[in-house]
């Protein structure tokens, strides 16, 4: 790790980057491990980001504040592609009952913009606000494969890590996937995330055709007929790209 940044606003920003998309609560000890801040400074800047909402103070220790919820809300672009979606997200949720996800590409990650479930819905680690590995995701594989070459470069590059027994690790298996998943449209995860999970994603793209998120439907393997429900994602992905083109 390289020397702490001096600004106040650096410090302040690498203290809040320090929550990662698993974390709720986060100890002093920690947050200064995470970021090689002196525990003076960490200390001092925390007080601050608590004192201006950033930061809430628990029984065990500190988590993010609800003004970074707010602030987060008002992002013009990321605001306006979920509330075109949700009626789409909605309709296969209705039509299926399982879980449904709006996705974007975050480096080298699947990010979950939007999830639609219920009580009838299998229970599965995707949360808005996180992130999994783009190489087993099926919106992660319609990233890679309809992006630019150098997006499936980095992301072997930085290393396949494997999740459950059946993800891709071998990068040359992995481009056979993406090439599967370029000729059809669509892409599919079977097991490769989470164990007992399968799902199929489709492209959103703008109106440079450019592909800026994917709609998928994840749930219980021994239920969904990926192949059928391609069709119907690949639908609503088409509907929601002709509404999206118009935003600039």
């Amino acid at each position: 790790m390289g020397a702490p940044p001096k600004s106040v606003l650096a410090r302040g920003l690498l203290l809040l980057d320090a929550f990662g998309a698993a974390d709720s609560d986060l100890a002093l000890a920690q947050l200064t491990a995470r970021t090689g801040l002196p525990k003076p400074t960490a200390y001092r800047m925390i007080a601050e980001l608590v004192a201006h909402g950033w930061l809430e103070r628990t029984d065990r220790g500190y988590r993010l504040g609800m003004k970074i919820f707010v602030l987060g809300q008002h992002v013009p672009r990321q605001r306006g592609l979920r509330e075109a979606a949700l009626p789409y997200l909605e309709d296969l949720y209705e039509a299926t009952h399982e879980n449904v996800h709006l996705t974007v590409f975050d480096s080298p990650d699947t990010l979950f913009l939007e999830k639609v479930t219920g009580r009838r819905s299998m229970p599965i680690v995707s949360r808005v606000g996180g992130t999994l590995p783009a190489h087993c995701t099926a919106s992660g594989k319609v990233f890679l494969a309809l992006g630019p070459p150098s997006r499936v470069r980095q992301v072997v590059d930085g290393g396949l890590a494997r999740l459950t027994p059946k993800t891709i690790t071998m990068p040359g298996l992995l481009r056979q996937d993406l090439d599967r998943t370029l000729a059809c449209g669509y892409g599919i995860n079977r097991e490769e995330s989470e164990t007992g999970v399968v799902a199929v994603a489709a492209p959103v793209h703008d109106h440079t055709r450019r592909v800026i998120a994917a709609v998928s439907i994840a749930g219980r393997s021994h239920r969904l007929d990926l192949e059928r429900l391609a069709s119907a994602v690949k639908t609503a992905a088409f509907s929601l790209s002709r509404e999206v083109a118009h935003f600039r």
